[in-house]
């Protein structure tokens, strides 16, 4: 398969990536309103209206300058707040919400492989409608997938981080806290000296293998990443 154009790309990648950064954030909410920390619910976060979610900078000036730069197109949402000290048993609560969005992003990368395979059933009667759900199903699985191993790391203020911390004996969780300052310098270095990719490639291919539909997700991310044709 060709590459896409640029609009076929921005077609494909911006429902899935709003989708998955207010699904991500609302699900933290969810969570600790099931844990007693009803913040976020006040404060009408606890919605799948990417409307509540989104951030100027990460929702918008971000993605569309990385896709602009790297023809990839990644972001974040408004962070949920949340009182822990609100929580039931504050400590281990704060490992639970921070555990909630990547698991939200792991169901919805299993939605849309399931709409992967639904798509590629579609392609013989129907390519209409088969081809974008396919390709919009991958950038999805995509997506989801990176983001659910990218929050995963043990960096706070990333959710790993914070499920490090409600892991670990007071004195060293407080101590491990401290690195929270430098959480986006760590995440940057990482970046500009290519180990992020070397750590997450693993974890997102991996998690794809499992998936419904994962030869055809595979086959086709080099599509999905590819730059825009004219």
């Amino acid at each position: 398969m060709q590459g896409l154009s640029l609009i076929q790309k921005l077609a494909v990648f911006v429902l899935p990536l709003v989708f998955a950064i207010t699904v991500h954030e609302a699900a933290h909410g969810w969570m600790a309103k099931r844990l007693g920390d009803k913040t976020a619910q006040m404060l009408g976060r606890v919605t799948l209206n990417p409307l509540k979610h989104i951030d100027p900078v990460g929702t918008i000036l971000v993605p569309l300058g990385l896709y602009l730069l790297t023809g990839f197109m990644f972001g974040w949402a408004k962070p949920v707040p949340v009182n822990w000290n609100n929580l039931h048993k504050p400590k281990r609560d704060m490992g639970l919400v921070a555990l909630a969005g990547p698991g939200a992003n792991l169901i919805m990368a299993l939605i849309w492989s399931i709409l992967v395979y639904a798509g590629a059933l579609m392609l013989e009667s129907f390519a209409w409608l088969g081809v974008p759900l396919v390709l919009m199903g991958v950038t999805g699985v995509l997506i989801n997938t990176i983001l659910m191993a990218l929050n995963m790391l043990p960096v706070p203020p990333l959710d790993g981080g914070r499920v490090v911390y409600s892991l670990l004996p007071p004195k060293q969780a407080n101590a491990y806290s401290k690195l929270e300052t430098y959480g986006l310098l760590i995440v940057l270095a990482l970046l500009m000296t290519g180990l992020l990719g070397f750590i997450l490639e693993p974890v997102v291919a991996i998690t794809i293998m499992i998936l419904p539909a994962s030869d055809i997700v595979a086959n086709l991310i080099p599509v999905i990443l590819s730059p825009a044709r004219s």
